[in-house]
């Protein structure tokens, strides 16, 4: 009997979650109608901002994958003094209020302050350009690519490698060609996320590059100008723009997790 209570409980408990999350989602999914959908592709600046928003996840992801994968195999496979530190300022970013991540890299990649300035002479600059968008993406967001990542590499067996370089491959194939396909799986996962956060981020972005628009900011413009109804479109689109992709990209996963596990 207290069992059966228990399992009624969680299973309640479990029931008020989802109703609780997917209300809103449900309710701005089936508010899509041709009138709203015409609406927004009649907008050329939505149109842009939207697709400006997918592609510089899309390249702040790519700088994840170019700074945190190496991270993420130092990590898991050396133990070292302040690895514990390491690890901590990984997964600050993710902490803190997104506005005082904005705060933070306004304050250093500012063109008045030292990154800023030494950017500046390659022609690089933040304040209000697609790079700080891109760089406020993926600050907040490279946590879950090199998290992820790191799990992945745990569970290769390191003797794996060992095997490899004792066949002629040198650390770099073993890498390659053994460990990365082994933890691709974990890899894209974290990907997946990081790219998902990267399209939601608004604190960080807003401060450092209002322009040009994202999305989140362009929501945020229209809400905070004109009121919901010249902010919902934009959301409903967004929300069935990235419920696809990840839609998509999660099956992708599923069908390699499977794949690997068949030829285990």
């Amino acid at each position: 009997m207290k069992n059966r209570v228990f399992s009624l409980m969680l299973k309640g408990l479990f029931v008020i979650l989802l109703i609780l999350v997917a209300a809103p989602i449900v309710n701005m999914l089936v508010s899509l109608s041709p009138g709203l959908i015409e609406y927004v592709f009649q907008d050329k600046d939505i149109v842009r901002s939207i697709f400006f928003t997918l592609e510089a996840s899309f390249y702040a992801t790519l700088f994840g994958l170019l700074f945190g994968i190496p991270a993420a195999y130092l990590l898991a496979r050396n133990d070292f003094w302040g690895k514990g530190v390491i690890e901590a300022i990984v997964d600050i970013p993710v902490m803190f209020p997104h506005s005082a991540a904005g705060i933070a890299l306004l304050s250093i990649y500012g063109s008045r302050f030292i990154f800023g300035k030494f950017f500046a002479l390659f022609g690089i600059e933040f304040v209000d350009t697609a790079m700080g968008v891109i760089l406020g993406m993926f600050f907040v967001s490279f946590s879950y690519l090199v998290n992820s990542a790191k799990e992945g590499f745990k569970k290769v067996d390191v003797h794996l490698e060992y095997v490899a370089q004792n066949l002629g491959a040198t650390r770099f194939q073993a890498f390659r060609r053994v460990v990365l396909p082994c933890s691709f799986s974990d890899i894209l996962s974290g990907m997946i996320m990081m790219w998902a956060r990267g399209l939601s981020e608004f604190g960080a972005v807003v401060i450092l590059a209002y322009h040009p628009m994202t999305a989140p900011v362009m929501i945020y413009e229209r809400f905070t100008s004109f009121g919901l109804q010249y902010s919902k479109p934009i959301s409903v689109i967004m929300i069935y723009v990235s419920l696809i992709i990840f839609i998509v990209l999660r099956f992708v996963q599923h069908k390699m997790k499977v794949k690997d596990k068949g030829k285990r």
